[in-house]
C-alpha cells in the first residue's frame, strides 16, 4: 500500500489538513486530493488491519488517486477514544471501534455487542442493512461521526480459564477480564462472574499473577497475546459476536464529492466483509494451533448461557428493542 508523504506528519502525529493539493505533473496536476488516516489498536498482521489495507488500495484505485487512505495499526495515532474525538472535531481520521463506545451518541448502538444478540454471523451482518441500524447511523452523523460500516467482524468471544467451564454456575465468583462497556459488565454479572477492568496489555500478567481468574475474548486476540500459555481451557460459549465499526469524521466525509462518498462507503463495506472472511479463517487456524499446544476446547450447551444472560436486556431496558431486532432480521 502506498502511503502519502506530504511533510505533514510530525512525530507528535498532528492532524493533517482536511484537504491537500496534488503536486503531480501531467493530467492530474492541480487535482485536489483527500487524505484519510485510519487507526486501529490491532497489529499489522490482524485480519482487520489487512482489511483496512485492502480498503486503502481499493479507494485509491477507484478514485484514480484522488482519495488516499493511510492505515496506522497498533495505536500509532493514539488510543481509540482520542482518535474518535479527533474525528468528531472534523479531523481527517477514522478508527475501528466497538459500537459500545458509540453509546454516548446513540445509546441503542450498545446493544450490538449484547450477549447472544444474534444467533449467527450472517444475521449480525444482515442487521446493518435494516432500517433500525440505518436510523442509528443517521443520528450518529448529527454528532459529527460517520459510520462506514459495522461489518468488521473480530470473532466470537469465549471464556479462557484455568478451571473447566461447562455451565454458567461454573463462572460464579470468577474474576473475568472483560470489555469496559456497561453491557459487557452486566453480561458477566448475569452469568455469575465478577467483571474486572484490566488493560488488554496486562491480561497475560494478570492471569499469571492470578489478579484475574479468566478472560473473555475472541480467538485472534487470545492467540495474538499468547494467553493460551497461562490458561488451560477455552469454553466455547460464543456469548458475544464481536462486530466493530469503521467510524470517520462526518465533516471530512461531507467534504468529498458525491461520487467519492459513494466509493468510500462501498469499498469500506467490501473491505469489512473481506476482513470478516479472514477472521473466520484465522479462528480455525489459531484454534487448531492452540489445541496442539495443549489448550483444551470445551463444547458447551449454549442454552443455559443464553437463558442466564437474557436478564441483561431487562437491566439495560432493551427488552422491546431486542424483539424489534429479532423481527427485523427474521431471527
Amino acid at each position: 500500500m502506498k502511503k502519502v508523504v506530504l511533510g505533514l506528519l510530525t512525530t507528535s502525529l498532528m492532524v493533517l489538513p482536511l484537504f491537500v493539493s496534488c503536486n503531480k505533473e501531467g493530467k492530474d496536476a492541480g487535482k485536489k486530493t483527500y487524505t484519510l488516516m485510519v487507526s486501529t489498536v490491532l497489529n499489522a498482521n490482524d485480519p482487520i488491519t489487512q482489511g483496512l489495507n485492502k480498503m486503502a488500495e481499493d479507494v485509491e484505485r477507484d478514485t484514480n488517486g484522488a482519495v488516499k487512505v493511510s492505515v496506522y495499526p497498533s495505536s500509532q495515532l493514539g488510543d481509540t477514544a482520542d482518535v474518535l474525538e479527533q474525528a468528531k472535531s472534523g479531523a481527517n481520521v477514522g478508527v475501528i471501534i466497538d459500537t459500545g463506545m458509540l453509546a454516548d451518541y446513540v445509546p441503542e448502538m450498545a446493544i450490538y455487542t449484547g450477549p447472544y444478540i444474534f444467533n449467527s454471523v450472517e444475521n449480525a451482518r444482515k442487521f446493518i442493512n435494516t432500517n433500525i441500524f440505518q436510523s442509528w447511523d443517521s443520528r450518529l452523523a448529527t454528532h459529527g461521526l460517520r459510520d462506514l460500516g459495522c461489518n468488521w467482524y473480530q470473532g466470537a468471544r469465549n471464556f479462557l480459564t484455568n478451571t473447566r467451564v461447562e455451565k454458567p454456575e461454573d463462572l460464579k465468583g470468577m474474576r473475568v477480564r472483560t470489555m469496559g462497556s456497561t453491557v459487557a459488565q452486566e453480561s458477566m454479572k448475569s452469568l455469575g462472574a465478577v467483571p474486572t477492568s484490566l488493560a488488554w496489555s496486562e491480561a497475560y500478567s494478570g492471569l499469571q499473577s492470578k489478579v484475574i481468574d479468566a478472560v473473555e475474548a475472541q480467538t485472534t486476540a487470545i492467540y495474538g497475546s499468547s494467553l493460551n500459555e497461562v490458561t488451560k481451557y477455552l469454553a466455547k460459549t460464543e456469548h458475544f459476536l464481536l462486530y466493530t465499526g469503521l467510524v470517520i469524521s462526518e465533516k471530512w466525509f461531507q467534504s468529498l464529492p458525491d461520487e467519492y462518498q459513494r466509493i468510500v462507503m462501498q469499498d469500506a463495506h467490501v473491505a469489512g466483509d473481506y476482513a470478516t472472511e479472514l477472521t473466520l479463517q484465522k479462528e480455525k487456524e489459531f484454534n487448531d494451533e492452540m489445541a496442539k499446544k495443549g489448550l483444551v476446547f470445551v463444547d458447551v450447551d449454549k442454552k443455559p448461557f443464553i437463558e442466564a444472560s437474557a436478564s441483561t436486556y431487562e437491566k439495560m431496558g432493551w427488552t422491546e428493542l431486542k424483539k424489534e431486532i429479532d423481527r427485523a432480521i427474521g431471527q
